[in-house]
Parts: structure tokens; sequence; C-alpha cells
């Protein structure tokens, strides 16, 4: 069954890599809402009584449907989910709409948009503070990942222990790094010929080919990072 989810989220995600028709696109996305490829909720939904292996926070790029998006984030999670029995996956929705014009502001996204990310990130360690936690985020998606994670606690910061970043929209201006976050616990792929990744908020071809990271080597990255975490030793108490 495993097999079959990340099949077919590939197959949608390398579909709409692909120029179509909107009243396609539009049936498409439809029909994926309704299987939930596109909204994933588990942190939300999930009881702290039955915390995960891990847990996966990503945020979408501009425009993009659901809470996942389609170029990167289920591709990502289909991938992760067949390598864990219990996993919990969350896009960040709510607030953070995707809209464009935000991507223009000093920080790449807006102050709703970071808040909501640090609200999931907080809650993952309130529900499950033992539980290891990767991230990950496509196009503006990024910049609410590593504005979220810059500005966390300690306390709640050190239980992430990887971040995938597809299209990093602040990649130059962070020397391809998360700000207050350990570099070894950060990966960026960013295409040959992304724009974005260059600081040029126009995206060309290029931005919309992550499947194939978001497959392989980010899994991959990400996996490797939840099999070496050590939970703190709380003292005291």
């Amino acid at each position: 069954m495993k097999f079959l989810t990340l099949l077919f989220a590939l197959a949608v995600v390398h579909t709409h890599a692909l120029p179509t028709t909107n009243v396609e696109v539009s049936e498409d996305v439809s029909h994926l809402e309704k299987r939930s490829f596109l909204n994933q909720n588990d942190l939300e939904a999930g009881p702290a009584s039955q915390c995960p292996e891990a847990i996966l926070i990503f945020a979408r790029g501009s425009t993009e449907p659901g809470n996942m998006g389609l170029v990167a984030g289920p591709a990502l999670a289909a991938t992760l989910q067949a390598q864990y029995d219990n996993i919990w996956i969350q896009g960040v929705g709510g607030a953070y709409t995707a809209l464009i014009s935000p991507n223009y502001l000093p920080n790449g996204t807006n102050r709703q948009s970071i808040d909501e990310g640090k609200r999931l990130f907080q809650l993952a360690n309130i529900k499950c503070p033992k539980t290891p936690v990767v991230a990950g985020g496509y196009g503006q998606g990024t910049a609410v990942i590593w504005n979220a994670i810059s500005e966390l606690d300690e306390v709640v910061r050190k239980n992430i222990v990887g971040v995938t970043l597809f299209g990093y929209t602040k990649n130059l201006e962070n020397k391809a790094q998360i700000p207050n976050y350990p570099p070894e616990r950060t990966v960026v792929f960013c295409e040959y010929a992304d724009a974005v990744c260059l600081g040029i908020m126009i995206p060309v071809t290029s931005h919309f080919f992550y499947a194939d990271d978001a497959i392989g080597a980010a899994p991959r990255f990400l996996t490797a990072q939840i099999a070496a975490y050590v939970p703190a030793v709380s003292l005291g108490g």
C-alpha cells in the first residue's frame, strides 16, 4: 500500500510539472484533495499519547493547492511514509495562504505565515518532545521554514534534526544556510538556472522540477538525520 501511495504521488508531481489546461488541473487537484495527498494534518490531529517515529513539517510554494502543494511536498511525504511505519506529516496551512506578493517582503514571506510555521514546530514539541522533527519547504515555503526555525526557542529548535529546502528564495542572502540553525542539518536543492535561488523572484521552468530531489537525496538525508537522533536527557525532574 505504501508503494502504491508513493507511485501515485510521483505520477501526480510529474504530471503537474508539465503544461496542461486549467480544466485538467482543476479536476486533478480536486481529486487529489479528496485523497488527502495535498492536505496533511497528522500533527494537529494526532494524540500526544501516540507519538510517531518522526514528524515532517512542510511548507508549500506560492499558489500551490492544499497545505502540501504539488512540486515537492507530496513526493517527499510519500517517500518518507514508505520508510516508516508511523510518521506524522503536517503541511503549513492556516494563516500561510501562499500568496505571491509576500515573496517580495524582506524576509521572503509575511509575519502571519512565519508565525504559523512556528506554531506547528512548537506544537510538535508540546505533543511529542522526544520525537525527532524534520522539515521541508519549496519556494516561498522555504522562507516560512527558515524564518520560523530561526526564531524558535532553543529547546524547540534542538529537536529539528534536518531540513531540506527546494528552490530556496534566500539561498544567496543566507549562504545556503538557516540563521541560528546548524548548517550540517540543512540541505538546499537548487536546480540549474533556477533564478529564484539567485534571489530573482521570476520562476522559470527549472523552478518546477524538484520531484527527483524530493524522492531521492532529500529523504535520504532526512532519514539519516532521524536515525542519528538522540533525545535530550532531562536533568532534575
